[in-house]
């Protein structure tokens, strides 16, 4: 057995997951805030759900296998295809438009690098059945919310608008056919940090033209113009700019499109996404207008790491119940009774020294120390807050029915201390 996951698979000790689970935490709260409701879908999908979409091309980046029933299936590498069949199968039960955020995880088999692995969560936010620019400015000022939970400021980041209609057209009066289009998308996605010279050598005869939109040299679409007023009126507005060098190159966009970035441009980009109106038509579903986005965990933990934002704790149990062999039977029954109570709660099951016991409760993070010690024939219990060694005494009964009492409640121990 080695040591180390599989290449591109990440382990998560306690540490890692606290982290992970405060990172999920943002992302539901802002979610909730926005008025998104939580979805899942199966984390195993048949093949043809992916390559109707994007073609046999992708086979190539898939976990994909026959199963024991011989039918194609594959782990789901993103959520959309997933969230298209939901919708379809279902969508007339639910009031449009339908908002809808899920945190799957997902895998492709690409090389893993900084940022990048072949096993990942995201935050997918989608509005769906809303033709109006003001779904993408909630969109983008959920997406803002979400990062400001996490302690990210429009200093940090900023969403890189721009629009792919807009790009069709100036494509189409370059020139560029149908069936070109997608190439030179594909193309100009990847120019991102390339020189005059680079691009030149990758368009060709475009390059003159596409420099002067890299220069900011044309006018803003009525929809991106729209879409930068709707997410300054929801109070966001710093956090955007214009930039119509954000081209996304997945052929399914149709119109707004945005990105967000480190504002240092050290990172890959942390968020992506847009309007897709055709694609769950494209998919087997209805012909319904869409937009959403996707953020990964990795290229956010960076972002964390690099302006030494501090993940969340591990959690312990909150009370920690202290008690010798000849107490341990007491101790086991205050444990029980604080979880029926909604009280997180723990013990040492060897019931060692004393001291060791108060070691462990500051070891697993709690915050107080219950101590069960001789005193309690005399119904007395020790009351220890473990952080200020501030100690004190309080009182147990017993009720008709069996149930252990305290006074005070633990709700009321910090005004004890006080």
């Amino acid at each position: 057995m080695t040591g180390q996951p599989l290449p591109g698979f990440r382990d998560f000790f306690p540490p890692e997951h606290a982290a992970l689970r405060g990172i999920f935490d943002a992302w539901r709260e802002a979610s909730r805030c926005g008025g998104f409701t939580e979805y899942e879908g199966p984390e195993l999908e048949s093949l043809e759900l992916y390559t109707e979409k994007s073609g046999d091309e992708i086979v190539g980046q898939l976990y994909h296998f026959l199963d024991k029933g011989e039918r194609e299936v594959a782990l789901r590498p993103e959520m959309t295809p997933t969230l298209a069949r939901m919708v379809a199968s279902q969508h007339r039960n639910y009031r449009k438009p339908i908002k809808w955020f899920s945190i799957p995880r997902l895998f492709r088999y690409e090389r893993p690098q900084k940022g990048r692995h072949r096993e990942h969560y995201q935050w997918n936010c989608d509005i769906v059945g809303e033709k109006s620019p003001m779904a993408e400015a909630e969109l983008i000022a959920t997406l803002c919310l979400g990062l400001s939970l996490l302690g990210l400021s429009a200093e940090d980041v900023v969403v890189k608008v721009s629009d792919r209609s807009w790009w069709d057209s100036f494509l189409e009066k370059q020139g560029v056919g149908e069936k070109e289009k997608p190439t030179i998308l594909r193309t100009l996605d990847r120019l991102e940090g390339a020189t005059p010279e680079q691009r030149r050598e990758k368009l060709g005869p475009l390059a003159g033209a596409v420099e002067k939109v890299w220069e900011g040299k044309m006018e803003d679409s009525t929809a991106l113009g729209e879409v930068r007023r709707g997410v300054e009126a929801l109070g966001y507005g710093s956090w955007c700019e214009t930039d119509y060098r954000v081209v996304r190159g997945l052929a399914y966009y149709t119109g707004v499109v945005f990105e967000v970035h480190d504002r240092a441009g050290k990172l890959r980009a942390v968020a992506g996404g847009g309007r897709y109106d055709d694609l769950l038509k494209r998919l087997g579903g209805e012909d319904l207008p869409a937009v959403g986005f996707g953020m990964g965990d990795a290229v956010l933990a960076e972002l964390l790491r690099d302006k030494k934002i501090e993940g969340a704790k591990v959690a312990g149990a909150e009370i920690f119940v202290v008690a010798e062999k000849p107490e341990q039977g007491m101790a086991m029954g205050l444990v029980g009774q604080l979880r029926r109570s909604g009280f997180s709660a723990d013990f040492d099951p060897g019931a060692g020294k004393w001291g060791k016991q108060l070691e462990m409760a500051e070891a697993k993070g709690a915050r107080w120390a219950l101590l069960v010690g001789r005193e309690v024939a005399e119904g007395k219990l020790g009351l220890k807050e473990l952080a200020t060694r501030k100690q004190s005494e309080i009182r147990w009964t017993k009720s008709a029915d069996g149930k252990i009492c305290l006074e005070p409640t633990p709700g009321e121990w910090a005004k004890v201390l006080s």
